[in-house]
């Protein structure tokens, strides 16, 4: 299982990259991951018309899409489209940033699980 990650690398650029989750334990029910640290859950909604200019992450947070997807792009140019039912680890909370766009008008629900 794939985790796109937002990073900001030491001149503020920010960047991609992909995390593979460490499966740890197995049972009836399948595979599971060790358990990771979180803070809380926000629930969002964002509409259709989303297109938010170059800004950090508020926070070290995952952010899992329900049923749309987003565009993001990161300042070294790379623009990926982390669509309905993945996950996305932003932690470029200082530098650049990134630019967030939604898709083909489509209204997004999303979970914000904030890490720190």
């Amino acid at each position: 299982m794939r985790i796109h990650n937002l990073y900001t690398d030491e001149q503020g650029e920010t960047h991609f990259r992909d995390i593979e989750v460490e499966w740890k334990h197995r049972g009836p029910g399948g595979r599971t991951s060790d358990r990771l640290p979180a803070t809380g859950i926000i629930f969002r909604e964002t509409p259709g018309t989303y297109d938010y200019d170059w800004h950090p992450a508020p926070r070290r947070q995952y952010i899992v899409n329900l049923d749309a997807g987003v565009a993001i792009t990161a300042s070294d140019g790379e623009t990926r489209v982390i669509g309905a039912g993945e996950v996305i680890l932003v932690e470029d909370t200082h530098g650049k940033g990134h630019c967030s766009k939604a898709i083909e008008g489509q209204l997004r629900h999303s979970i914000f699980v904030p890490i720190e």
